[in-house]
């Protein structure tokens, strides 16, 4: 089959009665096809209006004997699912392998809200990733994670419509819950103190580029300890400068809910200072009781209720952490660090 136009695939559409008159029989050749029909029919690629074909293209693909039920195709990608990778707040994260594209070994992620009522929150990372990539100094890309692509998936079971967004795999790194969880009695201040640093970076990266986070928590906070790489995760709750509504973060994790500052309930504008806010809770909570009073001073001034208190440039306030490092524990040097053996 050569390259279609639409009116040519929806020619065949039209005339194919059975999977087989629209697919053939050869197995290896079917993917192949259904693929190129994809590309021209898929409603991302016609402006939304060839809906009811690509349904009907989809049903079809369903019933022909060698259709893989677990391959999300889109009009140039083919992501085939290997199994859900974790459950997150309001989204589910699938290994899947990218059928068509030569992204390294084409390992990716693909982010499904279970609720298609959260798509706009799936919208809304999409729109952060990819202003972070467009905006931000590309020095600093690495603190956050790599937008694939973002698409409209129909479910086959219910016809729902849900926004997915597909993202480079992040191999090796831990969340801060995590490493908490496996340092039970704090992790040592020391240790802390290259996380806090690179996620200070994290967020002076993305303020400069117009985005505020807007959930920073300890399971979107990943941190790869041989290499003490930092990657700031799950950008569904963030606030860019295009968004509506104030500048409000749109929604909150219920069971982090003591861990916003007051704007966020209240539903107030919300700036840098609040992602400081969260960020500091979570170093504090890494370190526990092993934290030095010197350390939970300057804590306590990055968490206080008025916003306008709070420090709301990162870059100055990492310069302001440096120094009371060094006041601490000397010059810097590097420490490394270990998570402990699965049991």
């Amino acid at each position: 089959m050569t390259t279609l136009d639409l009116d040519e695939a929806l020619a065949l559409l039209d005339r194919a009665r059975t999977p087989a008159e629209l697919f053939g029989d050869d197995p290896a050749e079917a993917p192949r096809v259904y693929r190129r029909l994809a590309r021209v029919l898929h409603p991302d690629a016609a402006g939304g209006r060839t809906e009811d074909a690509f349904a009907r293209l989809n049903a079809l693909w369903r019933g022909y004997r060698g259709a893989d039920p677990h391959t999300i195709t889109t009009p140039r990608h083919a992501y085939r699912l290997l199994g859900r990778a974790a459950r997150g707040d309001l989204a589910d994260l699938y290994r899947a392998h990218d059928e068509t594209a030569g992204l390294r070994d084409g390992e990716v992620l693909v982010k499904m809200p279970r609720d298609p009522g959260d798509s706009d929150l799936i919208e809304r990372e999409a729109v952060a990733l990819r202003t972070l990539r467009e905006e931000g100094d590309r020095r600093f890309r690495p603190y956050a994670p790599t937008l694939v692509a973002t698409f409209r998936h129909q479910d086959a079971a219910t016809g729902a419509r849900r926004r997915v967004n597909v993202i480079g795999r992040l191999a090796g790194f831990h969340s801060l819950a995590e490493v908490r969880a496996a340092h039970p009695g704090g992790v040592d201040p020391r240790d802390a103190a290259w996380m806090w640093r690179r996620l200070l970076v994290a967020l002076g990266f993305a303020h400069r580029a117009g985005v505020l986070h807007g959930a920073v928590l300890p399971e979107h906070v990943l941190i790869h300890p041989e290499q003490h790489g930092l990657v700031l995760v799950d950008w569904c709750y963030s606030v860019t400068a295009g968004h509506a509504a104030g500048g409000r973060v749109p929604a909150m994790v219920d069971r982090y809910a003591d861990w916003y500052p007051p704007e966020v309930p209240a539903r107030r504008a919300a700036g840098p200072a609040t992602d400081i806010h969260m960020a500091t809770g979570c170093m504090t909570h890494l370190m526990g009781d092993r934290a030095p009073k010197a350390m939970r001073l300057f804590a306590r001034g990055c968490r206080l209720p008025a916003q306008n208190r709070r420090p709301g440039d990162a870059w100055r306030l990492l310069a302001e952490l440096d120094e009371l490092l060094e006041r601490l524990y000397g010059p810097r040097r590097f420490r490394p660090f270990a998570m402990p053996p699965a049991r």
